[in-house]
């Protein structure tokens, strides 16, 4: 199958367009598919009939004659040809009828077998069979034993059988080449036996050498995707796009062509691999979610959300579903890939995961409102049973439910629906109320200074069980911290101090980032306190809450500037000019301040850090320099 190639760099405008397209061109082919699926299950089930007979002839002691044993070879490869092709699910292990009928032909021969290995008996048996009329059969299922190993992963092993399978002459010039490309070299310098005109086979051997290629050259092309030697993986996964496959397997290599593009630093060439997999498969799913990604990569926001719609859309549409290539072939390339690196890059995207990116997406370019909708969208899918619908792998892009919850609410706030924003927190405060026990104590162990990482225990129990309870712990402080900015905006001072005030713990230092965190939370709940405090004109309150605030993050600027405006009111202006003319000299501080996590914050605490800014007075200002001045 040829490449298609497109001119320009392709846009998420076009994506509905090549799936239209797509879709209109394959459907003449569905009925056809059916008819060959009717065929096929007619032929396998006679087949295995045969095979049955075979085995039956087996176990009844009937002895192997050289002149029966090429169709006996042939009726074997036939079967397994059936078997494999008709095998929904990953082919594992060893091909045990190809090793009988390996220690069939030895048993012809008179030779006597050591209890060996498939590789070593494959050895022996090109050894021993010297028979003119064994070859071709003999050739044949070893291109399907290299099938099989193919389909196990087992590449060496391909590599060693081939080679005995070659001509010396071929061997020769294969062993030439280098070691990234050898078995590639060895499977096309490998000669198709000759097929009689009185030998039927249900797949020919020269399709299964294609097949082999193909395979070979995509199985090897991940391999060293995944080493990280992208020149080496660009060469062989182009080769496997110009070998023998089907358009379904033509779109996930280019997808692979186009993940590799990307790890080169080309993404614009990523962008066209995309574009050729949708227009080879309007399906391929993951092509989109890629595509979002390279977008993302290069800042281009609205390319990013357009395409990130547009894989919402095929969702709802038509959920993904493990798809059957098309009966062309028995055997075909996708019944030899399977890896991990090929599942991961080729994962589909849950319905919920687009959703929440589309939110998060939002939120983070300040399109607040769209960002509302979709999280409010996502929770929604909660009531849906959430656990059918993300998968429990670990390669999910959905974070804890209660860090989606705190996002929706901060969006939320910014949409000013604070009253919204407080019925959501109040979600986290009770599910996460039974799971917080009343004393965490962190530790810090210095014994081993040697360690990439100081040795940190939490006191009382394991250090999963007890970060688990530092994470529900943060969880629960930033709800309320949310909730005190709620009822803040309400004009519900006092409820706002309440809320505020619910979060106050005694925090030990620590390296863990979940107590980091939380200090970073406590800081701002004392700026929040202390702020409605001095719109109840408790000053001297307020006083207290900023000095607090500055022992957890000397420095902060926000605190400090509040501070100042809290000792101008209570008319210890000395001091506060002093102190303002300090904050004057160090505007930069809280640029360190930000890396004390060595993370960025979490993006629902970006809403509250906002708030907590000091707001520009220039009145104050203007009253300290005239103080000065004076």
């Amino acid at each position: 199958m040829k490449r298609r190639r497109g001119g320009e760099v392709p846009g998420p405008g076009c994506l509905r367009a090549w799936a239209a397209e797509s879709e209109a061109l394959a459907a003449p082919w569905r009925g056809d598919e059916a008819l060959a699926w009717w065929l096929f299950l007619g032929f396998s089930l006679a087949m295995h009939l045969i095979q049955f007979i075979l085995v039956l002839a087996s176990m009844t002691g009937l002895p192997a004659a050289l002149a029966t044993l090429p169709l006996e070879l042939t009726v074997l490869y036939n079967s397994l040809i059936f078997t494999m092709g008709a095998s929904d699910c990953t082919i594992n292990g060893e091909a045990e009828e190809i090793r009988q009928g390996l220690l069939r032909v030895l048993e012809a021969c008179e030779a006597t077998e050591e209890d060996l290995s498939t590789e070593k008996l494959w050895q022996k048996v090109l050894q021993e069979a010297t028979l003119e009329e064994l070859q071709a059969p003999l050739h044949r299922l070893g291109a399907l034993q290299g099938a099989w190993w193919l389909a196990t992963n087992r590449l060496g092993s391909v590599t060693n059988l081939f080679q005995l399978l070659s001509s010396t002459q071929d061997t020769r010039r294969a062993s030439c080449t280098e070691g990234k490309t050898q078995l590639l070299s060895l499977l096309k310098a490998w000669k198709v036996p000759a097929e009689g005109a009185s030998v039927s086979l249900v797949q020919s051997a020269q399709d299964l050498k294609e097949i082999l290629c193909t395979a070979a050259a995509f199985l090897q092309g991940l391999q060293e995707l995944e080493a990280g030697n992208l020149p080496a993986a660009l060469s062989l996964l182009q080769e496997a796009a110009g070998g023998f496959c089907s358009k379904r397997l033509l779109a996930q290599i280019y997808t692979c062509l186009s993940c590799c593009a990307q790890r080169m630093g080309k993404p614009q060439t990523a962008l066209q691999h995309l574009k050729w997999a949708l227009q080879v498969d309007f399906q391929c799913l993951p092509a989109l979610s890629h595509a979002a990604a390279v977008y993302h990569e290069l800042g281009e926001v609205d390319a990013e959300l357009q395409t990130l719609a547009v894989l919402c859309e095929a969702l709802e549409r038509n959920p993904p579903a493990a798809a059957s290539p098309a009966p062309c072939y028995l055997i075909q390339t996708e019944h030899l890939v399977h890896t991990p690196a090929l599942a991961s890059l080729l994962r589909h995207r849950y319905l919920s995961e687009v959703k929440y990116l589309l939110a998060q997406r939002h939120l983070e370019d300040g399109r607040v409102a769209d960002a509302v909708e979709h999280y409010l969208d996502f929770l929604s899918l909660l009531q849906d049973g959430l656990q059918q619908q993300v998968p429990l792998d670990g390669g999910s892009a959905l974070p804890r439910l209660p860090e989606v919850f705190l996002e929706a609410a901060s969006a939320l706030q910014q949409a000013a629906r604070p009253q919204d924003a407080i019925t959501v927190c109040e979600e986290v405060v009770s599910r996460t109320a039974n799971l917080i026990p009343q004393t965490v104590r962190v530790e810090e162990k210095q014994e081993h200074p040697e360690c990439p990482s100081p040795e940190t225990q939490l006191a009382g129990g394991p250090l999963s069980q007890k970060r688990e309870s530092l994470c529900c712990l943060v969880w629960r402080t930033a709800a309320y911290l949310h909730e005190g900015w709620a009822w803040a905006k309400l004009g519900e001072t006092k409820e706002a101090i309440t809320q505020f005030s619910s979060l106050f713990l005694s925090m030990l230092g620590s390296l863990l980032p979940e107590v980091k965190l939380l200090q970073k939370i406590r800081l701002l709940s004392l700026i929040g306190r202390g702020t409605q405090f001095l719109e109840l004109g408790k000053h001297r309150e307020a006083l207290l809450d900023f000095q607090y605030a500055l022992q957890i993050s000397p420095g902060d600027p926000a605190a400090a500037s509040y501070l100042v405006q809290a000792l101008w009111k209570l008319d210890r202006k000395q001091e506060a000019a002093a102190r303002w003319q300090k904050l004057s000299e160090s505007p930069a501080e809280e640029a360190g301040q930000q890396e004390g996590l060595g993370r960025p914050y979490p993006l629902y605490l970006v809403s509250c850090l906002k708030q907590a800014t000091f707001p520009q007075n220039e009145s104050l200002a203007r009253d300290i320099q005239d103080y000065l001045q004076t």
